[in-house]
């Protein structure tokens, strides 16, 4: 049902989120899911960079039968146990098709025994792990987890406020009613964007005269502050491109 809604013309990216490689049910997961018009997979209890290369040599194989370029169908690891989270820095490091991690506290404080507070001062070093150990494998910023306090769409905030201060790119969510929220919080402001659009033209300009370094609007613009740049328009207008994304299913 899943695949087949994701055929439909849509203007959003389709992940499917299949069972772990240690299930059952992982490998029919993957021989239904790899298929033309699913743009990737989420691989939850992601334990071990073996893990990524197992699912990625399967997926290849399954992207070969189907006539799918290898390769094209994304994988974001969900690491959500200690034993998942004591292997990060491999997991990041497995270069697979993997370019981004999320994390998934609920199963990793339940699996540590615990406690997940609302002021989740708990999750802070687990989190900046993620942020780091990404940044240090060349891996787009992380996902943070999702959570399942429906009622109380404050907490959300709350949390994806924190996530976003970190360095994380985005939250997963589980209800549609989250999604508006995220989309908010981790869109850059206005002002960032108008800026780093400005920065962006002026440092193209001066790269085509062989210039990497010039001020704008009195700050000091190299490489890292114009890489930043381009990142904040990019994110500004996938958020945009995703909130107008009409997804439709046919009956």
């Amino acid at each position: 049902m899943v695949v087949n809604a994701l055929a439909q013309p849509r203007r959003c990216k389709g992940y499917i989120r299949i069972n772990a490689l240690g299930t059952e049910w992982c490998f029919r997961d993957l021989v239904a899911a790899v298929s033309k018009g699913v743009d990737g997979i989420v691989l939850p209890k992601a334990e071990r960079a073996s893990d990524l290369l197992t699912v990625d040599w399967m997926m290849r194989s399954l992207e070969r039968e189907q006539g799918i370029p290898e390769g094209s169908i994304d994988m974001i690891p969900l690491v959500e146990t200690a034993v998942g989270f004591t292997n990060l820095n491999a997991i990041a490091r497995t270069h697979t098709r993997a370019r981004r991690l999320a994390f998934g506290a609920g199963d990793f404080t339940l699996d540590l025994g615990m406690a997940w507070t609302e002021g989740e001062a708990e999750l802070l070093p687990y989190r900046t792990a993620f942020v780091v150990e990404s940044r240090a494998a060349g891996l787009e910023p992380p996902i943070d987890t999702a959570l399942g306090r429906l009622e109380r769409p404050a907490i959300f905030e709350e949390t994806a406020h924190r996530a976003m201060e970190l360095g994380f790119q985005g939250k997963l969510c589980i209800h549609p009613i989250q999604v508006k929220a995220a989309n908010q919080i981790f869109r850059p402001k206005e002002s960032d964007v108008l800026k780093a659009r400005r920065i962006s033209k002026a440092f193209a300009e001066a790269e085509e005269k062989g210039i990497a370094a010039l001020v704008v609007d009195g700050d000091f613009v190299d490489y890292p502050v114009a890489n930043r740049s381009r990142a904040i328009v990019a994110r500004a207008e996938l958020i945009a491109a995703a909130e107008s994304a009409a997804f439709q299913i046919k009956k």
